[in-house]
């Protein structure tokens, strides 16, 4: 398939979910070093700029590829991301007025999108099928750049391809206190279902998900109401972490004869509470989000699935003996989901056109419709994934140029993590 050209490595910023859903930003200096501004479009009434910076907001955002990705992780996340990529890839420029000094600044913000499949937290489900893992990895991958993920304007990688992630979380091992883990709400949720054989990999997964952030330098991460105290939690390690490393001379010392600034290392970032995307619930059981981990296959439309079997789960999928399909009613949870993907699989279909078609249909006459529109959504889709998994050395080279780019950040803060920690140098 045709290669695209691309772009000279950029710098990382990150974001996940339990699905492993995260959007990070990180863009300004230092508090310390901010003088007052006052913030103005350029405009005539401004002076001409005196100077010139760039400042970078970074995205990065990742699906465990654990299970096959369904329309659920789709339509809520990577979707998304193409959206994401497409509005911000043209720079935005504005000037700073000092109110002291009256110097103007001509600054240009810039995005960078890093897209992530993240294995190391797919391991924390005892025991996993290692085969498995390595196809769903590169299905994962693959997907991303079929739904419309483009590899000139973002950098798609592997989470473990990038070994800092699994090094700074054991360095933040060493300073998170095990009762601040033991109130993980989701580790006692699904260390319960796991039984006796719940494995350390899941108690500590906060602590790699905070690595993850924490690497990329974000100052604020777009987060669901669900990841809030996973959040919240990458705060008091960032906070534990400056206070007990990146204080005093001899860090300043360690600092200098390294040729770092004495700064704190790690960044706190602060919650941005977003709306999810489509929510798309079970197909048997409108109570309970479609899900990867779900037993029965037959609750979620995969991605891959072809299109005999879209029609087959939608032709079986649950709904009510009521007559009528109608949005709005927290009596007919089935209703609801299966109209909202109706919805989200015609994105340019107003809801009051969709209502007016549905309103007198009864389920034998809307499932053929909802299996054809899905059918239509996701085949475009399959034809490109089977295009980028046809020419594996294209999806290589994608990955390990992504690879390098997270990298070439991510590295930077583990040095100064190091550093701050008083490991030898690296020679």
């Amino acid at each position: 398939m045709e290669r695209r050209p691309r772009r000279p490595p950029l710098a990382a910023t990150l974001l996940s979910t339990a699905m492993f859903l995260r959007c990070a930003t990180a863009f300004r200096p230092p508090a310390a070093a901010r003088a007052p501004t006052r913030l103005r479009a350029s405009s005539s009434e401004a002076a001409a700029p005196v100077a010139r910076r760039t400042v970078t907001r970074r995205i990065l955002s990742g699906v465990q590829p654990t299970g096959s990705i369904h329309l659920g992780n789709y339509l809520g996340a990577i979707k998304q991301w193409v959206d994401l990529q497409d509005s911000l890839s043209v720079p935005l420029v504005r000037t700073e007025v000092n109110e002291k000094t009256g110097a103007a600044t001509e600054v240009t913000e810039v995005t960078e999108n890093f897209y992530c499949v993240v294995d190391l937290h797919a391991i924390t489900a005892q025991p996993h099928d290692p085969s498995a893992l390595l196809e769903s990895t590169r299905a994962s991958a693959a997907l991303y750049l079929a739904a419309g993920i483009d590899p000139a304007r973002s950098t798609v990688f592997v989470q473990s391809h990038v070994p800092a992630h699994s090094e700074l979380a054991w360095l933040l091992n060493c300073v998170t206190p095990m009762n601040w883990l033991e109130r993980m709400i989701q580790y006692k949720e699904k260390s319960a279902k796991q039984g006796d054989g719940v494995g350390v990999g899941l108690f500590d997964y906060p602590v790699l998900m905070a690595a993850d952030i924490l690497l990329y330098g974000a100052d604020r991460v777009p987060v669901g109401e669900d990841q809030r105290q996973h959040l919240e939690l990458t705060r008091d390690i960032a906070r534990r972490f400056n206070d007990q490393y990146c204080k005093g001379n001899p860090y300043k010392k360690r600092c200098k004869a390294a040729g770092l600034p004495s700064r704190p290392v790690l960044t706190e970032p602060e919650a941005m509470i977003v709306k999810e995307g489509a929510r798309v619930m079970s197909l048997t059981d409108g109570h309970a989000k479609m899900s990867k981990s779900d037993p029965s296959d037959a609750s979620r439309l995969n991605i891959l699935d072809p299109p005999d079997l879209l029609r087959k789960k939608i032709g079986r999928c649950k709904t009510d003996s009521m007559a009528g399909i109608a949005w709005d009613d927290p009596d007919r949870p089935e209703a609801v989901n299966l109209l909202n993907i109706y919805a989200a699989v015609q994105p340019d279909r107003s809801r009051e056109s969709i209502a007016d078609e549905v309103r007198d249909l009864n389920w034998g006459a809307f499932k053929p419709l909802l299996a054809d529109a899905v059918v239509a959504h996701l085949e475009p889709l399959q034809q490109r994934y089977r295009e980028v998994r046809e020419d594996p050395t294209y999806l290589d080279g994608v990955l390990a140029e992504g690879a390098s780019a997270a990298e070439e950040v991510a590295g930077k803060t583990l040095h100064a993590a190091r550093t701050a920690m008083g490991f030898a140098p690296r020679t």
